[in-house]
C-alpha cells in the first residue's frame, strides 16, 4: 500500500516538472532554469534522505515476496519512484553546484558581439570571478574580482531579468562614456581603434570595417558599419530606464554618466548591439559572470578557445 501511495505521489511531482518546461517551452510561463534545479535538488535530495533513513531498512527488513527466495535482487529492488528521484540525487546536485558557484554554459545566440563572438559559439562562464552569489536570488556573499574594463560579461537584461545578455564592460561606477561618430572616449580619453582589413559577414554576405580596439589592458576586435548611423534616438531606447536623466542622446550619439554600483555595457558588433544605449545600466545585482571560454562551436572546430 506503501508503494502505491508514493508511487502516486511522485508522479504527480514529475507531471508537475514536466508541466512546469512545457508550459517554459510553449511560451506560456517565463522560465528560470536556476530555480528550476534548485526544487529538483531540494525535491530528489528528500527522497535521497527518505531512502537513507527509511525506505532502504524497510526494505531490507521486510520479508520476501511470495515466489522469490529471501536473498534474490527482486525482493530487495528499488521501486522506480525511488529511481527516478533519489537515484538522481547526486548527479542533479553536482550539476547545480558547478553551474551555481562555478562554471556555466550558455549558447551566443546573436551577433551583437561579432567578431570576438560568433552565433553558435557555446561558451563558459565563470560564477565565482566577481564573487560568489547565492542561486535564485543572486545575493552575493564575497567580493572576488572587481570588475574591469574590457571584461566580457554575461548579466540579467535589465528590462527583463529573465534573460541572460552578454556584452562588453565599457563603463565603471562613476565613468563618463561618450560615443560621438562611433568613438568611444572614456573619462574624456579617446579609445584608440585600429584598422585592420575588411570582415566578412557570411551570414548577410557584406563587408564590414573591422577595427581592433583596446580597453582595460584588453585587446579584441570591433565592427562598425557604414551604413548604419551614429547617432541614437532617444525615443527608441528602453522607455524611462533607471537613470536615464544621466544620458544626454544626440544625432551624432550619446554621452552618459555610469552611476554607482551600475555598470555601461556595449557590444563589439557596435551598430548591431541592444546594448547600454538602449536599455540603460546594468546593476551589479544582475551579474551572473565573467565569459572566457569557448568550449564548441559544431560550425567551426577552430572556434575553441579563450578570448578577450
Amino acid at each position: 500500500m506503501q508503494n502505491k501511495i508514493m508511487a502516486v505521489v511522485t508522479a504527480l511531482v514529475l507531471a508537475c516538472f514536466a508541466a512546469y518546461i512545457g508550459a517554459w517551452y510553449t511560451g506560456k510561463l517565463e522560465g528560470n532554469f536556476a530555480l528550476l534545479l534548485f526544487m529538483a535538488v531540494v525535491v530528489t535530495g528528500i527522497y535521497w534522505l527518505a531512502e537513507l533513513l527509511y525506505f532502504k531498512r524497510a526494505r531490507e527488513e521486510s520479508p520476501p515476496r511470495p515466489g522469490y527466495p529471501e536473498d534474490t535482487a527482486v525482493a530487495k529492488h528499488q521501486p522506480w519512484w525511488l529511481d527516478w528521484t533519489a537515484g538522481l540525487f547526486p548527479v542533479i546536485l553536482i550539476v547545480f553546484l558547478l553551474r551555481s558557484f562555478l562554471f556555466e554554459p550558455f549558447k551566443i545566440p546573436s551577433g551583437s558581439m561579432i567578431p570576438t563572438l560568433q552565433i553558435g559559439d557555446l561558451i563558459l562562464v565563470n560564477k565565482f570571478h566577481y564573487g560568489v552569489r547565492l542561486p535564485v536570488i543572486n545575493k552575493k556573499l564575497t567580493d572576488g574580482t572587481p570588475v574591469a574594463r574590457g571584461d566580457v560579461m554575461v548579466f540579467r537584461y535589465p528590462p527583463k531579468p529573465s534573460l541572460d545578455y552578454i556584452k562588453r564592460v565599457v563603463g565603471l561606477p562613476g565613468d563618463k562614456i561618450t560615443y560621438i561618430n562611433k568613438m568611444l572616449t572614456i573619462n574624456g580619453e579617446p579609445i584608440s581603434k585600429t584598422a585592420l582589413p575588411d570582415y566578412f559577414d557570411e551570414d548577410q554576405l557584406i563587408y564590414t570595417k573591422l577595427f581592433e580596439e583596446k580597453i582595460g589592458g584588453k585587446t579584441h576586435g570591433l565592427l562598425n558599419n557604414e551604413r548604419r548611423p551614429a547617432g541614437w534616438n532617444e525615443a527608441d531606447t528602453e522607455a524611462n530606464y533607471p537613470n536615464k536623466q544621466n544620458c544626454q542622446y544626440s544625432e551624432l550619439g550619446v554621452t552618459c554618466t555610469v552611476p554607482a554600483g551600475h555598470y555601461f555595457m556595449m557590444g563589439d558588433n557596435r551598430d548591431n548591439s541592444l546594448d547600454s544605449r538602449y536599455f540603460g545600466f546594468v546593476p551589479d545585482a544582475n551579474i551572473v559572470g565573467r565569459a572566457f571560454f569557448v568550449w564548441m562551436n559544431f560550425g567551426n572546430l577552430k572556434r575553441i578557445g579563450g578570448f578577450e
